[in-house]
C-alpha cells in the first residue's frame, strides 16, 4: 500500500492514535504499517508545553489497532534477536484466534476483555 492509498483509505474515516513518537519513529512504523497493508498516517500533535519536544502520532482504523499492536509487538522482538539477548520470548501471536478475540499485544492471551482490559494481565486496551 501506497502513502497514498493510505490517505484515502482514511479520508472520512474514524481514526485513533496508535502511538505517539518521535518522527524517525512514527514514519518507521507507517511504513512497517503500509507494508503489511495497515492504512497509516502521520499527524503532527500539538503539544503547548514550553520545552517540550515535538511529537508525532500514528494513524489508524480503530478495528487495525490490535493488528499495529501485533506488529509492534514483532518489530520487538525482532530487535531483541538482533541485540543476541536470549531467544526465551515467545513468539509473537499469529493472527486472530478461532473465537474471533485478538491476542493480547502484552501477554498474548486471546481472550474477551474484562471490561476493557485483557482477562490475563490487565492491560488497558479500551
Amino acid at each position: 500500500m501506497s502513502p497514498d492509498e493510505a490517505q484515502q483509505a482514511l479520508q472520512d474515516k474514524d481514526v485513533v492514535p496508535c502511538m505517539e513518537t518521535s518522527l524517525p519513529d512514527a514514519r518507521g512504523l507507517v511504513e512497517a504499517c503500509l507494508a503489511e497493508g495497515v492504512p497509516a498516517l502521520v499527524s503532527r500533535e500539538a503539544c503547548s508545553k514550553p520545552g517540550c519536544s515535538p511529537k508525532f502520532q500514528v494513524l489508524v482504523q480503530r478495528e487495525d489497532a490490535p493488528r499495529v499492536a501485533g506488529l509492534l509487538q514483532q518489530r520487538w522482538l525482532e530487535s531483541i534477536r538482533r541485540e543476541g539477548l536470549p531467544a526465551t520470548l515467545a513468539p509473537a501471536p499469529a493472527g486472530v484466534a478461532e473465537d474471533g478475540e485478538p491476542p493480547c499485544p502484552a501477554c498474548g492471551t486471546a481472550a474477551p476483555l474484562v471490561e476493557g482490559a485483557c482477562s490475563d494481565c490487565g492491560l488497558q486496551l479500551e
